[in-house]
Parts: structure tokens; C-alpha cells; sequence
């Protein structure tokens, strides 16, 4: 793609990388088959290759951003499906965040849009807020009907029947190795997940001491910044990273990390790419050594191995593939092949490379295409008559979970269990009915 961004425009650093971006789009089309809003909305502005023509036409005039590319990039699930398929390696993540960043900069929302957007980023980084959030949304769940906004509404019913009480692994301390020490890791906890599902990380502690790693949940780290970083509020975003990063040197000056280990598909694809959000800062080196070490659980496990791996049960597992993980991050097989090693029948959904609508707070803010694809989503996976539902990400979990009866459980779970950990609370939850 020809571009014509001015000299003095490319002296700024995001100028200068949408424009390397956008110079090796050929307007193949590709992404448009693999695109699930445009599949959804049928409109070529809500598939990768229209959103792109916006995006150029938006940074080289330098204008503020109007309603109408405001609207079509607001649709954007930043599935990142386009990249995977993609035969011109086109890095549509880069491109899109810095459209989201202009945006911020140059558009002035409708106040409601402003409000939900100050109010999400404002709680859902935040553990304590978000559990206290989703208290009130429980309590005011059954005014949801009566809501005039339909995002209003999708708050009220993101509230989970039960809401967890803060989980003492979760806080700063270490977690010893079970025998010899294979390897020093830091787990990170999150924020939205801490306040959702606190089995996810005891489930993941347990399953690393287990196989001989001393997992360090280090004072200091938080959010990852992912929540944030798609609103295009890059200050907020940076703020919250540079925090983790900051924690996470210290380790790695420290006693020394081998890895920094994420059960959350969505914050992996995030702090893997610090090493870019921070390349122009004082924190680049830092940054990029801990985007280095980011690993994703079922990294960690495939080159650790599981042993004395054996499932409880014959269960049939309907294994959903997070979009952050098969796309951000391009793990395809080791999820499977771990549950496949410890012992569970691993079924995979049609269409399996579709986002399930969730994508951060995109059930949030748009939840009527969001529905529409959890819809899809639910049918493909109930098609398998699974026993259990699979996933890598906290967000897919939520969002797949409240279409189904079928217990939804993270990975982590399933293998923490298979190799001498509790049964999925979720699945003592469904025996118990």
C-alpha cells in the first residue's frame, strides 16, 4: 500500500511504525474470511482491510477522528484472526492500537460513551473495586430489563452468581518448589481474574510447585495494562505496565526468573509486546527483558512435561481456543496437547478460529455483536456434547460460560487436577446438582 505521510509526521515514532504497517498491506482481501464482525455485520469498513483504509486516510490528513471511523474501529474485537491469516504479515495489533490512541487524543465521545469508558477503566484493573462492582451488580441484577442502554444491561449480567472471596495465594509471597527446584517463575495474578476466578491461579500455583518450579507472586505488580491499552488510553495503559515491569526486574536482578508466567491469554499477548509499547522509553531494556520471559502456562508445561499424568475421569473436553492466545500469540497446540497427554478426550469446535465475542471489554461495549457471536460460539462447542469446556482466558470463560449449562474450566485446572490437585470447583459444582 502506497502511503504519503509527510516528513515531519514521520519523525514521530507511532507515525513512523503505522506507516511501516500500512506499507505492507496488498489489499489481498484474506483477512476479510477470517474477520468476525465482518462476517456478523456483512460491511467491508468492520473487516481489517476497510478498517485500514480508515486508519491511513485518518493519521496521513492528521484530522481529528470523525464518527464514522470512530464507529467502524469501536466494532474492532482485536481478535487479531486477520494477522493469522494474513500472507503479507500485515501487524494489524500495532496499527489498530495506535488508531485507538489517536482516537483518545482527537474525539470527543457522546458523554455516556465517555462515562462507561471512565467508569470501566477506573474498576476493572482493580481487584478490590471489581469485587465490589460486582457485589452491586449482583444485588441490581434483576433491574436489568429494565436498563435503557444495552451496555448497562450486559454490566448487570456480567455479575457471576457467586463471587469469590479474595484468595491468600494470590497475595505477594513464595511459593516453594514440591522436590528439586527446576525453575524460578513469576506468576501473574491479574486484576479482572482475581476478582472473577480465584481457582485459576491457586489451580496454576499449584500445578508449577508441583512440577518443581518456585513460582513468586511479586509485590508491586497488577493489571497488565491490556484493558486500558484498547481504550486508547496509553498514559493509564503505561502507568500500570511500568509497574509490573518495574516488580518484575526485581526479580529478575534479584534471585533471577526463568519465566514470567500468564494464565490469562489476553495479558499474555499484552506484556509480550512491552518490549514495543515501551521501545521509545527509559524502561525500554527493562521492558523488553520481561516481554522476553513472558510465557504462557501451557508454554511452561509442554518444556517442563507432565508427570504421573493420569484424568480422573473419562471426560470429553471441548477445548475453545482464546483468540489472544491462538492469534496474539500464535499457541495452537500445546493447550491440546497437554490435555491430551493427561489422559481427557480433547474435541475441537467447528470454525474454532472465531472469536467468542468476549475480547477484553468488548461484551461490554458492544454487546449486541458481541452476543451474536457468543450465540455462534455456544453452538459450535454444545455441538460436541462435551462433558467440560476448555479455555486459556478468563474473558472467554465468562463470556462462553454464561450461554452454556456445560461447566466452563481453565486448562490450568484440568491439569493441576490430572496430576494430583483437586477436582475443578466447577466440576464439583455440576456433581453436586
Amino acid at each position: 500500500m502506497q502511503t504519503n505521510f509527510s516528513p515531519e509526521q514521520l519523525k514521530e515514532p507511532a507515525i513512523q511504525r503505522s506507516n511501516e504497517v500500512l506499507r505492507t498491506c496488498v489489499h489481498c482481501g484474506f483477512c476479510t474470511a477470517t474477520c468476525p464482525t465482518y462476517q456478523v455485520l456483512g460491511d467491508e469498513l468492520d473487516s481489517p482491510r476497510g478498517r485500514i483504509y480508515l486508519i491511513k486516510d485518518m493519521l496521513e490528513s492528521g484530522r481529528p477522528a470523525d464518527e464514522k471511523t470512530v464507529k467502524h474501529i469501536d466494532r474492532c474485537l482485536s481478535c487479531l484472526a486477520c494477522m493469522t491469516t494474513c500472507p503479507s504479515g500485515v501487524h494489524y495489533m500495532h496499527l489498530v492500537d495506535h488508531a485507538r490512541e489517536y482516537i483518545e487524543e482527537t474525539y470527543k465521545r457522546p458523554f455516556t460513551d465517555r462515562a462507561l469508558r471512565w467508569i470501566l477503566a477506573r474498576i476493572l484493573p482493580y481487584p478490590t473495586r471489581f469485587r465490589l462492582a460486582l457485589l452491586g451488580a449482583k444485588i441490581g441484577r434483576p433491574l436489568a430489563p429494565l436498563m435503557p442502554d444495552a451496555r448497562l444491561k450486559a454490566m448487570l449480567e456480567m455479575a457471576p452468581k457467586t463471587i469469590p472471596t479474595p484468595s491468600l495465594m494470590e497475595e505477594p509471597q513464595v511459593h516453594p518448589a514440591q522436590g528439586e527446584r527446576k525453575k524460578r517463575v513469576v506468576l501473574m495474578t491479574g486484576c479482572a481474574q482475581r476478582a472473577l476466578n480465584t481457582d485459576i491461579n491457586e489451580a496454576t500455583i499449584r500445578l508449577l510447585t508441583r512440577h518443581g518450579c518456585e513460582v513468586v507472586i511479586s509485590k508491586g505488580a497488577g493489571c497488565c495494562g491490556a484493558l486500558t491499552h484498547h481504550m486508547g488510553k496509553t498514559d493509564e495503559s503505561h502507568a500500570t505496565a511500568a509497574m509490573n515491569i518495574r516488580a518484575w526486574t526485581a526479580e529478575i536482578n534479584g534471585g533471577g526468573v526463568d519465566a514470567i508466567v500468564i494464565n490469562t491469554s489476553g495479558c499474555g499477548t499484552t506484556v509480550k509486546d512491552y518490549g514495543h509499547m515501551f521501545r521509545n522509553s527509559d524502561l525500554a531494556e527493562e521492558a523488553a527483558a520481561v516481554a522476553e520471559r513472558t510465557k504462557d502456562i501451557s508454554e511452561v508445561m509442554v518444556d517442563l512435561g507432565l508427570t504421573e499424568a493420569k484424568a480422573p475421569e473419562a471426560l470429553k473436553v471441548a477445548y475453545h481456543a482464546a483468540c489472544s492466545l491462538q492469534h496474539g500469540q500464535q499457541i495452537k497446540t500445546h493447550p491440546k496437547t497437554l490435555l491430551k497427554e493427561a489422559g481427557f478426550t480433547v474435541l475441537e469446535p467447528k470454525d474454532s478460529h472465531l472469536c467468542c465475542g468476549s475480547a477484553g471489554t468488548y461484551n461490554l461495549m458492544q454487546p449486541a455483536i458481541s452476543g451474536q457471536l457468543k450465540d455462534r460460539k455456544v453452538q459450535t462447542l454444545e455441538a460436541l456434547a462435551p462433558d467440560v469446556i476448555s479455555a486459556g482466558n478468563i474473558g472467554c470463560m465468562m463470556q462462553i460460560g454464561g450461554g452454556t449449562g456445560v461447566p466452563v474450566v481453565h486448562t490450568a485446572e484440568l491439569l493441576d487436577w490430572a496430576t494430583g490437585g483437586p477436582k475443578p470447583p466447577a466440576l464439583v459444582a455440576v456433581d453436586s446438582l
